[in-house]
């Protein structure tokens, strides 16, 4: 894989990016990740390696760049349980300044830099996210409905704006909720909502993951939620994308 780390334009500055993409040339489908909130560090790259290893240009943003580039709040290498509540003291604030006009307003600069990019082919887009990144892939895939073909959230709040959100998806969806995050009948629900505003999808529970579960520098790191998520998302991208 070659990997770079670039600068996105946007009408507030330049944001920070980590992209990952295959090295024997040619043009590849776009992928569009957006971080949980801890942001971009080794996992995520790790993570972005191994998308772009199966033949994606995939884009991953600093979403808090308003407040300096990646890592914007100093990380320890493992995220334990005890550590998260100071981090998150730092993280809250940068969290609740990133405005539903704020997610838009970026969301069509990274979708501009990432379809513009050379090893990128023309055609439909896919974009995934974690946790709070979950939601804002939701409301990219909503303000783009003919350019983004494939949105999946995992252990994310991806049903907080309601069904006024999904009417405007015309993405095949995946959403991979955390046990312990999502009841059954929460999931009832939400399905529901998505059944009735027409969105192809599919939306489960991972069986005993708790929030988190996909990141490995955390304690909430389950080997099986990570690779269920592997599992759901691959597929989807080969299909929506033309990249089988």
């Amino acid at each position: 894989m070659l990997t770079s780390t670039l600068q996105i334009p946007t009408a507030d500055g330049q944001a920070d990016a980590f992209a990952a993409f295959p090295g024997h040339g040619g043009r590849h489908p776009g992928v569009l990740m957006y971080a949980d909130g801890f942001g971009i560090r080794p996992v995520l790259r790790e993570m972005a390696r191994e998308l772009a290893g199966h033949g994606y240009y995939v884009l991953v943003p600093n979403l808090f760049y308003r407040h300096g580039p990646a890592p914007v709040v100093e990380l320890p290498g493992h995220i334990a349980e005890e550590a998260r509540p100071a981090i998150f003291d730092q993280l809250m604030p940068l969290i609740e300044a990133h405005t539903a006009e704020r997610v838009l307003s970026d969301a069509d600069a990274y979708l501009r830099f990432l379809t513009r990019r050379p090893e990128v082919s023309a055609g439909p887009v896919a974009v995934t996210g974690y946790c709070i990144g979950g939601l804002l892939a939701m409301r990219t895939a909503a303000a783009h409905p003919g350019q983004v073909a494939a949105v999946a959230a995992f252990h994310s709040p991806a049903g907080v704006d309601g069904p006024g959100l999904f009417s405007g998806l015309t993405a095949q969806v995946h959403l991979g909720h955390a046990e312990g995050d999502m009841t059954p009948q929460a999931l009832g629900e939400l399905n529901h909502a998505l059944d009735s505003a027409g969105v192809s999808y599919t939306s489960e529970i991972y069986p005993g993951t708790i929030h988190g579960f996909t990141m490995s520098d955390t304690d909430a790191f389950s080997a099986f939620g990570l690779k269920r998520h592997w599992d759901r998302l691959l597929p989807l991208l080969d299909r929506t994308l033309g990249n089988s």
